[in-house]
């Protein structure tokens, strides 16, 4: 069966691939069925090598770039190496200027920020759990993508793709895990944390206008059509891809 994903098309540039994939349609069974990209989560890596092959060859890319997802701040640029069979380097953020080259983010209610300027030149990919929104990860990441090629952030657009929603994202320990500095996205009476919200305003903080700023608000824990670690603990990774045609 095909694997299923959401195109997203960022406005007037045709040159920029992205996507985003669901669990659906692809070769694995169990915690992991159907669709599970990563190599480092305990799945059978045959089925996860098949479900790799097919997504890069649908999206037509030619060199799959990943990182050891850390929850951390570094971010890679202008990698060369093909890391088809697995992560070399820890980090959570990667750019590119290099046509063909895959950037992909591993998640399961993490959010996948993927970035493009506006010729469409350059591009990156940030992975964004909430220690990540907490440390200010998406607004550090723009900066250093900028900072690499020269580029404005007033010309960066952005897009947040399928993660862990508003509903969803309960904070039981908050006074101690965020802080009154993130009051403004706390519900007290639900606990929960809107992150999408906060991600938006980090993302405005580092000089991305509003109207650059696009999202796919679908919750990963409310749907059965994504992988989700909060739901199900044992599970596979859905990815965030953006590339340069």
């Amino acid at each position: 069966m095909s694997l299923k994903y959401i195109d997203f098309h960022f406005p007037g540039l045709d040159n920029v691939g992205c996507v985003f994939t669901t669990r659906q349609g692809g070769h694995g069974t169990g915690a992991y069925a159907e669709s599970n990209m990563s190599l480092e989560v305990g799945d059978d890596e045959k089925a996860v090598r098949a479900n790799r092959a097919e997504l890069r060859r649908a999206l037509g890319f030619g060199v799959w770039q990943e990182l050891r997802q850390v929850h951390g701040q570094t971010m890679h640029m202008n990698l060369e190496d093909d890391c088809f069979d697995g992560a070399r380097l820890e980090g959570d953020g990667l750019g590119t200027d290099r046509p063909g080259h895959g950037l992909v983010i591993k998640t399961a209610d993490c959010q996948p920020i993927l970035l493009a300027d506006a010729a469409g030149r350059h591009v990156a990919a940030l992975h964004c759990g909430w220690r990540g929104n907490a440390g200010n990860f998406p607004a550090a990441g723009v900066r250093d993508f900028c900072a690499a090629y020269g580029l404005d952030p007033s010309g960066i657009m952005a897009v947040r793709g399928p993660s862990l929603g508003p509903g969803r994202s309960e904070f039981v320990n908050f006074e101690t895990e965020w802080g009154p500095g993130f009051s403004s996205c706390f519900n007290p009476a639900t606990r929960c944390m809107d992150l999408w919200s906060l991600t938006r305003e980090q993302l405005i903080g580092a000089g991305i206008p509003s109207g650059n700023i696009f999202a796919l608000d679908l919750c990963t824990a409310s749907s059965p059509e994504f992988f989700s670690y909060r739901r199900d603990k044992i599970t596979g990774r859905q990815v965030g891809v953006i590339w340069i045609r």
